[in-house]
């Protein structure tokens, strides 16, 4: 399959239309390795960014990425689910040059001063400096295949067409041939997900690819000098310890890299801020409990480890406590009287991170002894999250004027579906308020909904560290209230 890509641009119109033209342009012929270390290094010598949208592996996978290819090497990118693998790989694409010349009609994606089939070179010793020549954008010189236990040699490499045998043509002729996916990427990358899935047999298929640069079809006596860079990913378990890929055809990449979760709880944050596509507003200290939540879940000994935590599950965490916002907005609009009443706007709040134990358990893989305890996990591993970010953001803070709010008589109660200026109502002034809601990041003019998420921060952290008491009603509001 070839990845999805945006609508592919029309070429200039002053790029050369025929072979001649090209001759008298004075462009030159260069093979797809030598397109990418060119372009790399040119972004490094003007200090353009050479990965765009790729956080956390500056120091570490990128740097590895590069020697890579100013090397020539082929290589594999090894890492646990949902640590951008994929992203990486598609990003390579940018360093191709945007427009590249091929033979008009070719499927192979000829370079006309470098034809392959002998079609083409039929064609072009006729046409001569006739030749007409189209221009490929940089986006549709990218395939990918998802590796698949029924993916076949004929999917990958080529097959005989058996419409054109009908049609009266002999098996010995190679116009006969359909290719496949690796050679109709030709001159471009081609990207392998998941290698270790793909059958022994079939891996065999990619050995010439790889160290030949050529194809071979069932008996066709057929060599066909590819241009392609070729990368893979795979699970380390996969490719490590179960010996699911062929000893021949790991010793035919020339890189192996290693990726990794991002290293620390800005890199963290910064790729939610990234990736996550949030419906209401999300403060950043309730993104920052996600992080620490996500990272927490990453570390616990009750998941297993092999599996590793996705990065879309911080991602997908953000989004589901917007959502749980929107969802609070939406229907307090249907309950508040109309006229005079402020509408609630969609704000995020520390509790309606509550809503993701449940929804994304499915995400994360536990350890077999954890069966029937996977949200009293979650819950507990968000409370921590919750605790250590009130520490990392309130620390020396002077918070008795919340602790005051209440006595053994007194509570506040707040929930999903406790609109803000109820929940401001029942705190009235607070000392020290400001100074919290500055820490927060939420000092500069603060809508009521941005305070009530400041509020209620403030009181599950004094709950979490044991200064506040706290219940939970059966019709699902909190109270907070007397000691701990």
């Amino acid at each position: 399959m070839t990845a999805p890509s945006p609508v592919t641009p029309a070429p200039p119109a002053d790029l050369p239309g025929t072979l001649g033209a090209l001759r008298a342009a004075g462009h030159a012929y260069r093979t797809v390795k030598q397109e990418l270390r060119d372009n790399l290094l040119a972004r490094m010598r003007s200090g353009a960014d050479r990965f765009p949208g790729i956080v956390g592996y500056d120091d570490t996978v990128l740097p590895e990425v590069e020697r890579a290819l100013l090397a020539g090497h082929d290589m594999v990118l090894l890492g646990e689910r949902g640590q951008g693998k994929t992203r990486l790989i598609r990003s390579l694409v940018g360093l191709l040059d945007e427009w590249t010349p091929v033979i008009a009609g070719s499927v192979l994606n000829e370079h006309p001063l470098h034809p392959l089939t002998p079609g083409s070179r039929a064609l072009v010793a006729e046409a001569g400096d006739d030749l007409p020549v189209a221009w490929l954008h940089r986006s549709m010189r990218y395939g990918e295949k998802l590796a698949t236990p029924d993916t076949s040699v004929g999917d990958l490499i080529g097959d005989v067409d058996p419409i054109r045998i009908a049609q009266g043509r002999t098996l010995g002729d190679p116009e006969t041939i359909h290719f496949g996916l690796v050679p109709r990427t030709n001159r471009g990358i081609f990207a392998v997900n998941e290698l270790p899935d793909l059958a022994e047999r079939i891996q065999v298929a990619l050995l010439n690819v790889l160290e030949e640069r050529d194809i071979q079809v069932r008996g066709y006596q057929l060599r066909l000098p590819l241009d392609l860079f070729l990368v893979a990913s795979a699970n380390p378990e996969d490719y490590t310890n179960r010996g699911r890929i062929i000893t021949p055809l790991k010793d035919r990449f020339g890189a192996e890299v290693r990726t990794h979760y991002p290293v620390d709880l800005d890199l963290e944050l910064a790729l939610i801020r990234q990736e996550a596509d949030l419906v209401a507003e999300v403060p950043e200290h309730v993104l920052e409990v996600l992080a620490r939540f996500a990272r927490a879940v990453r570390e616990s000994p009750s998941v297993d480890p092999r599996s590793g935590v996705s990065a879309r599950f911080a991602i997908a965490a953000a989004e589901t406590v917007a959502a749980t916002a929107l969802r609070r907005a939406g229907l307090l609009a249907a309950t508040e009287p109309a006229d005079g009443v402020r509408p609630e706007a969609a704000v995020a709040r520390v509790g309606d991170a509550v809503s993701v134990t449940s929804t994304l358990r499915g995400k994360v893989e536990f350890e077999s002894g954890e069966e029937g305890r996977e949200v009293e996990i979650l819950g507990h591993l968000l409370r921590t999250a919750t605790a250590e970010t009130f520490r990392a953001r309130l620390a020396g803070l002077d918070l008795s004027g919340f602790t005051a709010l209440v006595d053994e008589d007194a509570v506040i109660e707040t929930g999903e579906l406790v609109g803000s200026a109820e929940l401001l109502r029942q705190v009235g002034t607070v000392p020290g308020l400001a100074k919290a809601l500055d820490r927060l990041g939420l000092g500069d003019a603060p809508t009521p909904e941005q305070v009530a998420a400041g509020v209620e921060f403030v009181l599950e952290g004094l709950h979490l560290t044991r200064r506040l008491g706290k219940d939970v009603t059966d019709s699902g509001r909190t109270r907070y209230g007397g000691r701990a």
